[in-house]
């Protein structure tokens, strides 16, 4: 690292106590933890995941001067030198930390960088002594937590490599010694068992008081029925000790038990927080979001509404307690594992204050909580749900739906869905849907080549990409405003019989095709992807508009004339004071919708948050893989973007105003 650089990173510590006291007056209501000052410590923002900072020196005004100021490779040239054949990921899905006056990211092989907010110049690169001389292999997760003492003066970053927990000091990149083994923790390592457990995960640390929690990643579509828990653990963020475990599997004489019938719960497994978590650090409460049960399109093997696969959980931060908890999907047979982080929220209700949560869902919708009690903000009903075809399966009769806010995106699929923009794209369309069932929301998966041998499964919607997607919303602290990004995007959702010679499951998923509609436009109409403005004081929409232009300049309709359409992808959002910012989500996040379209997934755009007007847009080098933030740095304000596409290397694309 440079001597300048060095010295720039300590005058910026130097300076932090002063700048909290400035800026602290313009990071929203007192007492609330919604959006940053100035800086953007935690993935979402803050621990609530608003994605919210109350910055404006980039608004309705000045928008039109942003522009690229600095473009940053996911690798250091360093490292590069150092293993020549060094391979890695376009997805760069790395949402960089800005703290102290400078960025952290977790890289394109999951190594932390430290570099400059102004220019994107390296400060140093994470002195990792384990790794050796061998060409390392890797992947970048979504981003770092950090911890600092009451006073400031012990400070970390935690980062996970698997399968290792990091603690890396954030002046010089090289591991705190007394964490853990040396400065990592070996995350293989289980309390249940004497074996070395494989460990992978892909989103952030969450670090809440004095401890950090890490989720993890697991096969949810495995061959056999047996499998591991997906656990939740804690550690002690200054000595790296195991201080809680907390299972989504309950065992004999714990609540939630009893939904595993036949004894399931023996050897039942995943049911794992994938996704990001979030947390009040005032109350010391975490929030989880658990994904489905082993596997997550056939539940023969583990007959019951299984707790708490699918489920928001509320537990104590210090201690893993659960405190509440809340069941979104019954059963799951459609993948509807919750991607989203929680975001927490402070709203009021019929004149009534209330400190809420909210879990968005891939079936478009939005459960609203009391975080403290647990208690449903507006009712959520049980309603009938239709079932399953498939032998052996069990189905729950109902799924909860909650009576506000009403759904964001569509529910259910018929012919009436289907795209119609001239009379041959709509035959054509009615003629590939002919070969799958159809039906209302949560109409189970079906087995391929069942009935007359043509069917190939369900068309489900919202399909395994649809809803919400894991880069979340945009709460707004100061008007009580959610905007919401969703994929209006439909799937095969196909069985096939399990091979016995390697398998015990009777059922398991099989193709899961993204099906393309008549002469590749989308199958649906549009929009195909949407932004939806909700009002949470009210729990009603306030407007709805297409996210992008998507597939409107198609041959087939392009004398059409119509307008935006929407881009059917992963968008990411990012909320001012003043302005929404929301991507396009590039088609190399995985399993986008077919259809967008010419230079799908650039799109990177500014809504008037009052109307959804686009008041600037631009076309980022590619599409965005990962979470944008913004940070104030000497004086201007910046706003950093991940970006990948299948054709091009990832990088971190700054922009600001000329």
């Amino acid at each position: 690292m440079a001597h300048s650089m060095r010295n720039r990173l300590h005058t910026a510590r130097g300076v932090r106590v002063a700048m909290v006291v400035l800026v602290s007056s313009v990071a929203g209501p007192a007492g609330a933890q919604h959006g940053t000052t100035g800086e953007w410590r935690v993935q979402g923002g803050d621990s609530g995941y608003t994605r919210y900072a109350p910055l404006d020196q980039i608004n309705a005004d000045t928008v039109n001067d942003l522009d690229i100021v600095w473009r940053r490779p996911p690798v250091d040239a360093s490292l590069r030198a150092r293993w020549p054949e060094l391979l890695y990921s376009n997805n760069l899905r790395s949402t960089p930390a800005m703290i102290d006056g400078v960025l952290y990211a977790s890289n394109g092989i999951g190594i932390v960088e430290a570099f400059d907010p102004a220019t994107g110049e390296t400060i140093w690169v994470q002195d990792l002594p384990f790794l050796g001389d061998e060409t390392p292999r890797g992947t970048a997760n979504r981003g770092v937590g950090y911890w600092e003492d009451a006073r400031g003066s012990a400070r970390r970053i935690l980062s996970v490599r698997p399968p290792y927990l990091l603690a890396t000091d954030p002046d010089t990149g090289r591991l705190i010694p007394d964490f853990g083994d040396g400065g990592k923790v070996d995350l293989r390592v289980y309390a249940d068992t004497s074996e070395l457990i494989d460990y992978r995960v892909i989103s952030p640390p969450l670090v809440v008081r004095d401890v950090v929690i890490l989720g993890s990643l697991m096969d949810d579509h495995p061959e056999v029925k047996e499998q591991r828990p997906g656990y939740v653990r804690a550690y002690d963020v200054r000595t790296g000790e195991r201080r809680w475990t907390w299972s989504p599997i309950p065992k004999p004489g714990e609540p939630g038990v009893e939904t595993w019938l036949d004894d399931s719960w023996e050897y039942s497994g995943t049911s794992n927080v994938w996704t990001m978590m979030s947390a009040d650090e005032e109350l010391g409460l975490v929030y989880l979001p658990t994904g489905a049960p082993t596997n997550d399109m056939y539940g023969g093997h583990r007959p019951g509404n299984n707790l708490y696969a699918n489920s928001l959980i509320c537990v104590r931060a210090d201690t893993g307690e659960r405190v509440w908890h809340f069941q979104m999907v019954h059963h799951d047979l459609w993948d509807y594992d919750n991607n989203v982080a929680p975001i927490l929220m402070d709203i009021t209700v019929d004149g009534r204050p209330i400190k809420a949560v909210v879990q968005l869902t891939k079936q478009a919708m939005a459960y609203v909580f009391d975080r403290v009690t647990g208690e449903p903000v507006w009712p959520i009903v049980e309603r009938p749900v239709p079932g399953s075809k498939t032998p052996g399966e069990w189905t729950s009769p109902t799924q909860p739906f909650p009576t506000k806010p009403a759904p964001f995106d569509v529910h259910g699929i018929s012919v009436d869905s289907l795209v119609d923009f001239t009379p041959e794209l709509r035959e054509e369309a009615i003629e590939i849907a002919a070969s799958y069932a159809m039906g209302d929301i949560f109409t189970p998966p079906s087995i391929r080549g069942d009935g007359d041998g043509d069917r190939k499964g369900t068309l489900q919607l919202p399909g395994v990409v649809g809803g919400a997607e894991w880069g979340g919303a945009g709460f707004d602290p100061e008007t009580g405003m959610l905007y919401v990004p969703s994929v209006t995007g439909t799937f095969g959702a196909d069985l096939r019989p399990g091979n016995p010679d390697r398998m015990n499951v009777r059922y398991t998923r099989g193709l899961r095709e993204m099906i393309p509609g008549p002469q590749g436009l989308p199958l649906l109409k549009p929009p195909y992807g949407r932004i939806t403005a909700i009002d949470m004081n009210t729990g009603d929409h306030v407007w709805m508009v297409p996210n992008g232009d998507g597939p409107r300049d198609h041959p087939a309709i392009a004398d059409l004339d119509l307008p935006r359409l929407g881009q059917p992808g992963r968008a990411m959002t990012l909320l001012t004071k003043s302005l929404l910012f929301v991507s396009e989500g590039d088609p190399s996040m995985i399993r986008t919708p077919p259809g967008g379209g010419p230079g799908a997934g650039k799109g990177f755009r500014a809504y008037d948050k009052a109307s959804g007007e686009v008041v600037w847009e631009t076309t980022l080098p590619a599409g965005s893989t990962g979470s944008p933030i913004t940070y104030m740095h000497a004086g201007k304000q910046y706003i950093v973007v991940p970006v990948g596409s299948q054709t091009g290397g990832g990088e971190w694309v700054a922009l600001a105003l000329r």
